[in-house]
């Protein structure tokens, strides 16, 4: 196949779907993924598509929302070590609210370890995973079923969840930016988040290092009402997600950052974690800190530091 067919062919998948991993784009155009990478290269340099980590999307910062399969094959890792360490911050007995995505689905799988838990969800791939729990109690919201990520989304959604209240609300979406915070590319699902978050003393926003910097169209969670990311370490050169983190800690969001290279299997996440809080907000009554190997530490400052630390690299 030539250069030029091969590239009609991934632009035309990337705008059926959204969004495609480099994995699926070498196995439709039958090459290797390095090859895949240079068609990617040479499309987003003609203003048809941008680059993320794993894959390609839609041009410009409000993208649509992709499906579930496509979503599922980008940043698979770092989406398992984010799960592992916010697992970390739910404690026996406590009751949650889970809202949909493909790392909430993740994390959903370590909730199942938990006894006495509670968890109120409208996803239907948190429910699946933890359908077969030993003592864990799944609470389901009514809702119209969306299909294209497993979800119940509507007036039935947001009406079940009317004076619900919980401890913590663990959300994911499209984009995070420290100007409007954590975005979603469609309203119905951005309008059931905000009630999730209505329903929780604490907000904590599950995001791997590609979403960082993007918005899209519908704010779910400003950023004064975020109360800790749990997010991947970006690469070296990902300047813009330094930026952010480092954007977001100064306005008083508490950053936790997973290690996600050498973890192929997916069960260990490994040791080297760091934890930064920003300056401290007001403290939730019965909440509990955020346990990873180094801990939070004493210092906002010194461990905003570390948040530089990443754009310096």
């Amino acid at each position: 196949m030539f250069a030029a067919e091969r590239r009609q062919l991934i632009l035309e998948m990337v705008r059926a779907n959204g969004a495609v991993s480099l994995r699926e784009l070498a196995r439709v155009v039958q090459t290797s993924e390095v090859t895949v990478r240079r068609d990617v290269r040479a499309l987003e340099a003609e203003g048809l598509l941008d680059r993320r980590h794993g894959g390609a999307v839609l041009p410009g910062g409000f993208t649509r929302e992709s499906g579930f399969p496509q979503k599922s094959h980008l940043a698979t890792a770092e989406k398992t070590a984010i799960a592992d360490l916010a697992a970390g911050l739910v404690e026996e007995g406590e009751a949650i609210v889970v809202g949909a995505g493909t790392t909430t689905q993740e994390l959903a799988r370590r909730l199942a370890r938990v006894p006495g838990l509670t968890v109120v969800t409208n996803s239907l791939l948190v429910a699946q995973a933890l359908a077969h729990a030993n003592r864990v109690e799944v609470v389901m919201t009514g809702g119209t079923l969306r299909g294209s990520n497993y979800a119940l989304v509507g007036s039935g959604a947001e009406q079940s969840l009317q004076g619900l209240r919980v401890s913590k609300a663990f959300l994911s979406g499209s984009g995070l930016t420290a100007e409007r915070g954590l975005s979603t590319s469609n309203m119905l699902s951005a309008s059931v988040d905000r009630a999730l978050v209505q329903a929780a003393a604490e907000v904590v926003v599950l995001a791997d290092h590609t979403k960082l910097g993007t918005d899209t169209m519908f704010q779910t969670v400003p950023t004064d009402l975020i109360t800790r990311l749990v997010t991947d370490e970006p690469p070296a050169h990902d300047d813009r997600a330094a930026t952010e983190l480092q954007a977001l800690a100064d306005q008083g969001v508490q950053i936790a950052v997973a290690g996600a290279s050498g973890n192929p299997g997916g069960d260990q996440v490994p040791a080297a974690r760091r934890a930064l809080p920003g300056p401290r907000r007001g403290h939730v009554p019965g909440s509990s800190a955020l346990r990873s190997t180094t801990g939070l530490g004493d210092q906002a400052a010194s461990d905003r530091g570390r948040v530089a630390d990443l754009r310096r690299r």
